[in-house]
């Protein structure tokens, strides 16, 4: 019987493109939240920069949200597909992140603000030992 303990050596299968996105079965952010504000930051932080605390708590955020602004973007760097949707999505409970909308097509009337949308990983690039690397989007929530 293995040992529930023991470490895993075995390489990971998928990596995440950022720190604060989880993987596995259910993939979610997890963001630094200033426990004297509530801020919200993805990186870490010596102090709060809203009101100079200095400790914070991971918090696991919501899946789902609904979109704040958005932009179509025409022009990328050569490489990236484009057009593409960018946006800035609140998320239900608290929190906000820049993300793209993805799996919508990028016109102005499939996209609009308020629109309801959960979060989405997708693989970006597979390594030559088949470790894939896996980004995040949001896209529009079932009807």
């Amino acid at each position: 019987m293995a040992d529930e303990n023991a470490p895993n050596n075995d390489p990971p299968s998928q990596i995440s493109m950022v720190e604060y996105l989880h993987l596995g079965n259910d993939p979610h952010l997890v963001a630094n939240v200033c426990d004297a504000c509530g801020v919200t930051y993805f990186d870490r932080r010596n102090a709060c920069a809203a009101c100079g605390a200095r400790e914070f708590t991971a918090s696991r955020l919501a899946n789902t949200g609904s979109v704040r602004t958005f932009t179509i973007v025409h022009r990328a760097a050569r490489g990236v597909p484009a057009p593409y949707v960018s946006a800035v999505v609140d998320l239900d409970g608290g929190g906000r992140v820049k993300s793209n909308i993805i799996n919508v097509e990028p016109e102005p009337t499939k996209v609009t603000l308020g629109m309801r949308v959960r979060l989405a990983t997708y693989v970006t690039a597979t390594d030559d030992d088949g470790v894939e690397a896996v980004a995040f989007g949001y896209e529009p929530e079932a009807a």
